[in-house]
């Protein structure tokens, strides 16, 4: 029926391993500091992660330097090893689309603006023409298969029945996706006269069509790219204006909650927003962090007055919407900020950067803005969120220096494999403008952000897998007594992360997600260890199907991510079954010329259990053979 949509690949068969990962390219990074190392060729108003290597971004319609098929590029392909890339034709309109990825491994890009010319006005034409061929993109679908070898390139796909300009996008469990609101023609805000507040389900299913969300029609003017996450109940959290529902997507009915406190957080007050990590410990359970914003009402959302000058917001507050449907507040940010992205890092804490003291996102020929910005005063200093901190305490800057580019509206950022961060984009400008005056410019500049961790020696563990199943058996990884640090405690509070790093937008990254799998050990008399990993929980709603990396952490440092497909590598019901318990915990005594360091014997905190026989390894079946001796004699 979609003849686009492709199965699983060969080399993310079900149970064939993925490769061990490596040492990062990069050497002697400067810890806790950004460093500009390319080009985007397209100002990176959007951006994801694609494959291992592939950072795809997506610009809006404007004069860009770089040429393809007669007409500026506003798309690229960008090359994370070699920090160069291609420009890429992605044919209509792309302004403030929308994005995420199927199940089957598939981006979708959907929406964005009609045809323009200079300086974004309306085109004479929407079916292109001078001068930038950009055919109106509000009904767009646009697909992409990411690569490796610059093969590919994106398609477009049967336009939608309905425009949207500024829609949101959430993978669902069966790793279709729902497409959330937007407008026709765009603006500042929304408006009554051009307000889509529907959403609909991709692939297109006719019998279901398009549904009205009463928290999208009560939360105008600013509910443009509503904040949107898979709860791992199945409900959506919708978030819009001062507005909050849970939305039950399966028979399509919403109930609203409580409304959100101290500042709007969507769009274009635009709040650091992120969904906390889904752990053992906490059962899974998600918990949404929202910070920064801005408290503007929703009559003062009109350019007669000073908005680039009005302090940000800096209350962070979350809420845990399959527990309890109040906000509850957290830690403030150390400074106010608008504009701020969440990005995860593997080990469990979040990156905070990018952003402005004061206004808000979007630009216009006002006699207020700052040329054409609605902010000011960029924040350029990074800050880390630990969830696990203690209140008072979350918000840490210690180590970490700022950057040197203002990374204003229309920028963006990514985790990367090796655990550094790409930031990108920042365009607060009606069309490409470099010039000496403008405050703000179009910028091309690419930067990556190298967390404390960057320079440590990585974990390199064997037998990762390349698919991760909801439930069954669970899976072995061995550490050596390097990747240990020669220390085989440490295998005690080692974890496997899986993270979805998103479609990052406007502050957002749709779809970013981070969960742990349980897993216990067995520590090894030389020092080396096994892993004993449990794959998903039997919910698809906890991580949807689709692309993810999956690290290994040890002692805090990330080994390097491998690229692995989740559930089936296909848009269906995704098949579900228990979990097959886990091997209790336990470490062997050490050999006295073993690499760890000192002797020690017994368990852990996870094991009530001496050492198991789990798998079928050489030091298992060394164990087993041992035993058997001692009970023969």
């Amino acid at each position: 029926m979609y003849a686009w949509i492709s199965v699983v690949t060969a080399a993310l068969a079900h149970g064939v391993s993925a490769s061990t990962p490596g040492q990062p390219l990069v050497s002697d990074a400067p810890l806790g500091h950004f460093q500009i190392v390319g080009d985007s060729i397209a100002s990176a108003q959007q951006m994801f992660l694609g494959t291992q290597d592939k950072v795809y971004i997506v610009d809006k319609t404007e004069r860009n330097p770089t040429q393809i098929n007669g007409h500026p590029a506003w798309a690229a392909e960008y090359s994370v090893s070699e920090n160069h890339g291609r420009p890429m034709d992605v044919v209509t309109n792309s302004f403030c689309a929308g994005g995420s990825v199927l199940g089957n491994g598939t981006w979708v890009n959907v929406g964005g603006n009609q045809a323009v010319t200079y300086g974004g006005l309306a085109a004479d034409s929407q079916t292109g023409g001078l001068p930038y061929d950009d055919p109106d993109g509000g009904h767009s679908v646009r697909l992409l298969n990411p690569c490796d070898d610059e093969a590919c390139d994106w398609v477009m796909d049967t336009p939608m029945t309905t425009r949207r300009w500024y829609p949101s996008l959430e993978t669902l469990e069966d790793g279709s996706i729902i497409i959330i609101g937007g407008c026709d023609y765009g603006g500042f805000v929304n408006d009554a006269g051009q307000t889509n507040p529907t959403y609909e389900f991709f692939p297109y299913n006719p019998a279901v069509g398009l549904t009205t969300s009463p928290l999208l029609v009560n939360t105008l003017p600013a509910n443009l790219y509503p904040l949107t996450w898979l709860l791992p109940s199945g409900n959506l959290l919708m978030q819009s204006n001062w507005g909050t529902a849970i939305l039950n997507h399966r028979t399509r009915t919403e109930t609203q909650i409580s409304a959100m406190p101290h500042a709007v957080r969507v769009y274009p007050a635009s709040a650091g927003t992120a969904m906390l990590p889904l752990t053992p410990a906490n059962n899974y359970t998600a918990t949404i962090l929202f910070c920064g914003g801005s408290n503007i009402q929703s009559d003062q959302w009109v350019t007669t007055w000073d908005i680039a000058q009005y302090p940000a917001s800096d209350s962070c507050v979350t809420i845990t919407p399959d527990v309890s449907t109040n906000y509850v507040e957290d830690d403030p940010l150390p400074e106010v900020r608008s504009m701020g992205n969440l990005i995860y890092l593997p080990n469990g804490k979040l990156l905070c950067l990018n952003g402005a003291g004061t206004g808000v996102a979007g630009y216009g020929n006002v006699t207020w803005a700052i040329d054409q910005s609605f902010a000011d005063h960029p924040v350029l200093n990074p800050i880390i969120y630990d969830p696990s901190a203690r209140a008072g305490q979350k918000w840490s800057r210690e180590g970490l220096s700022e950057s040197t580019i203002p990374r204003m509206y229309h920028s963006s950022a990514t985790l990367l494999p090796d655990g550094s961060v790409m930031v990108a984009g920042s365009n607060p400008n009606a069309d490409y403008n470099v010039a000496a005056d403008v405050p703000y410019k179009t910028e091309y500049r690419v930067e990556k952000f190298y967390p404390l961790y960057y320079n440590e020696r990585r974990p390199e563990p064997q037998g990762l897998p390349s698919q991760l199943s909801y439930g069954g058996p669970y899976f072995n990884v061995s550490l050596s007594a390097q990747d240990l640090g020669g220390n085989v405690s440490a295998v005690e509070s080692t974890t496997v992360i899986v993270i979805r790093t998103g479609f990052s937008t406007h502050t957002m990254n749709m779809g970013q997600r981070y969960v742990q799998l349980e897993s216990t050990y067995t520590g090894n008399s030389d020092g080396s260890a096994t892993l004993h990993v449990s794959q998903l929980p039997p919910n698809a709603a906890v991580l949807a199907p689709g692309p993810a990396l999956l690290f290994v952490v040890v002692n805090g440092v990330p080994s390097v991510g491998v690229q692995i497909m989740v559930g089936s590598g296909r848009i269906e019901t995704q098949p579900t079954r228990a979990n097959v318990a886990l091997p209790s915990s336990a470490i062997a005594k050490q050999n006295s010329t073993s690499s760890a360091s000192g002797s020690q014997t017994t368990g852990s905190s996870k094991s009530s259990s001496a050492v198991q026989t789990v798998g079928f390894g050489v030091n298992t079946f060394g164990l087993l053979f041992m035993v058997l001796v001692a009970l023969m004699f």
